[in-house]
């Protein structure tokens, strides 16, 4: 899709790299030759992912000729402030710098909010919202240091904006995630620093895809508020992060691009779901409630 040297030398971390769609990108970013530092609680998972992410490099140095991307291990928790500037200065140390950062850890869960424990919200939110901020801001400093630009792409939600039923922590902190996207885009600008976010639609991913649909009908459900009629890949959305790290767009900055297969802003529309009726029977209906000529 890209050149094969579009992210060539780039020094990228990604957070909750060693599955779904952090693994998804650091592969794609490998591939096109990123040095890639992926992070997240687990050691084993991400020693797991390391060769499949190693693997992505190569193959896209054999097509585009030039020297394979890399991968190196960190286990992180991004909750604490002083992992995740250990993270970014590992990363640093390792590949001499860092250009850019994913921030794709998240924990979420269906609940009823008035049954939530503290603990339970502090877990997401800690995750997603601290967790994000502490990388950020760790990368901030590292890039302002070296006067360098750089780039972060935030993985959000459709609801960060509108809020939604029964998974109020992650709302909560999506939206946070949100506010700082845009207001570091503001601030950072001046030092070319650019923030961006991605809000995927449903995407089947192993583990956390089954835990947010409580049955089959649900998953249907899903599905049938989906124009394009299908669920999303994870290479589409590492696609996009790629060209949002990448020199394709150095004026996007402060922005937040839905990729969910037109989910959201059909659900905003009042007669979206006509679609759902068969055309020839819609047109029907339509002519039928035509003012009668004369």
């Amino acid at each position: 899709m890209f050149s094969p040297r579009i992210l060539a030398d780039r020094s990228l971390v990604v957070t909750g790299g060693g599955s779904g769609l952090g693994l998804a990108m650091a592969k794609c970013f490998a591939g096109y030759g990123a040095r890639v530092t992926i992070a997240g609680r687990r050691r084993e998972r991400l020693e797991a992912a390391a060769p499949e992410i190693e693997a992505a490099a190569r193959a896209g140095a054999d097509a585009g000729q030039r020297e394979p991307g890399a991968v190196a291990i960190c286990p992180t928790d991004v909750r604490d402030a002083a992992q995740a500037e250990a993270l970014i200065r590992y990363a640093a140390e390792r590949f001499g710098r860092v250009d850019g950062l994913v921030n794709n850890a998240a924990g979420n869960f269906l609940a009823f909010s008035e049954e939530l424990s503290p603990n339970g919200f502090d877990t997401v939110v800690r995750t997603v919202l601290y967790g994000s901020v502490n990388c950020t801001l760790a990368l901030g400093k590292h890039l302002l240091a070296r006067r360098a630009p750089g780039a972060v792409v935030s993985i959000v939600t459709t609801y960060a904006w509108t809020g939604s039923a029964y998974v109020l922590p992650s709302a909560c902190a999506k939206a946070g995630v949100l506010a700082m996207t845009r207001s570091l885009a503001a601030e950072w600008g001046p030092a070319g620093i650019r923030l961006n976010a991605i809000a995927p639609g449903p995407i089947p991913t192993e583990g956390a895809f089954s835990r947010l649909f409580a049955t089959e009908e649900a998953q249907k459900r899903s599905l049938d508020r989906i124009p394009l009629a299908r669920f999303g890949r994870p290479e589409e959305i590492a696609n996009l992060a790629t060209f949002l790290l990448s020199d394709l767009c150095p004026y996007q900055t402060g922005d937040c691009v839905t990729m969910d297969g037109g989910e959201w802003i059909s659900g905003a529309g009042e007669f979206s779901d006509y679609r759902r009726v068969p055309r020839e029977r819609l047109k029907a209906a339509f002519d039928a409630m035509r003012p009668k000529k004369g």
